[in-house]
């Protein structure tokens, strides 16, 4: 099914400041689904509505399998199972009067034969290393980024600085009728290593952190990682819930042939 070799490991802690994780993640590899979903509304709400986009979405895998030999038709299919999730998260909330105002960022990955199909709401982010190369897949669903986008600022410091927050949202799920999901296709290639996480990962190391952490990686022992990623951002302050999946892609199980013959 799967045109390389593929290793997984995830993992989801509460960090040294909340007192409960609102984050979740569901990695599901017969199905080549990864999720990670960072809860917002405050309570349970955050986590019920986190716990509700990773199950929907994967629940809607289990029902329909997605079209893997079409990347563009699983990129809509993709699509299509977070719109599912967004309106599951919003029927819940008006539902329930202490789920009201609940919504959460996602970020996922779905892979096929040589490629994977990526899509985020949000700021929760995808990584890709690639030949030493850090590089952020995901572009934030985030306040800040839209005032930089636009080019009112500089920098990031020089936008925060003046007091725009980096952790409003502009989307997320649960909270509009269409989320607006950003979504791509990726190809993959041998020794490539992908980082889907919350912005509890995120906010608390840089860039340069994150590519070396992923650099050190043992492709055999990826959950020795994932312990490293949270245990450093733990020491960072570890503010916010930490959840974080790592996928890396290994040597392609057939050998590529000469269309030609």
């Amino acid at each position: 099914m799967w045109s390389h070799q593929l290793e997984y490991a995830w993992q989801t802690d509460c960090g040294r400041v909340r007192a409960h994780n609102e984050d979740a993640v569901g990695v599901h590899p017969a199905l080549g689904l990864i999720v990670v979903a960072d809860g917002v509304g405050g309570a349970s709400a955050g986590e019920v509505a986190s716990r509700t986009a990773v199950e929907t979405i994967a629940e809607r895998f289990r029902r329909h399998p997605s079209p893997r030999h079409d990347a563009e038709r699983t990129r809509l299919f993709v699509e299509a199972a977070i719109e599912e999730a967004n309106i599951a998260i919003w029927r819940h909330a008006n539902t329930n009067p202490g789920c009201a105002g609940m919504g959460t960022t996602v970020v996922l990955g779905v892979l096929g034969p040589g490629w994977m199909v990526a899509a985020h709401v949000g700021d929760s982010r995808l990584y890709r290393l690639r030949d030493g190369v850090l590089e952020q897949l995901s572009r934030d669903h985030s306040l800040l980024q839209e005032v930089l986008d636009q080019g009112l600022y500089d920098s990031r410091e020089e936008a925060m600085a003046s007091g725009i927050g980096e952790n409003i949202l502009t989307r997320a799920l649960g909270s509009l009728p269409s989320p607006g999901v950003s979504s791509s296709i990726c190809p993959l290639a041998p020794g490539d290593l992908y980082l889907f996480c919350s912005d509890g990962l995120s906010g608390m190391l840089g860039e340069a952190q994150l590519r070396e952490a992923l650099r050190a990686a043992d492709p055999a022992s990826l959950g020795r990682t994932a312990e490293d990623l949270i245990t450093a951002a733990n020491a960072a302050g570890g503010k916010d819930n930490i959840t974080l999946a790592l996928l890396g892609v290994g040597p392609r199980l057939v050998p590529e042939t000469d269309p030609l013959g």
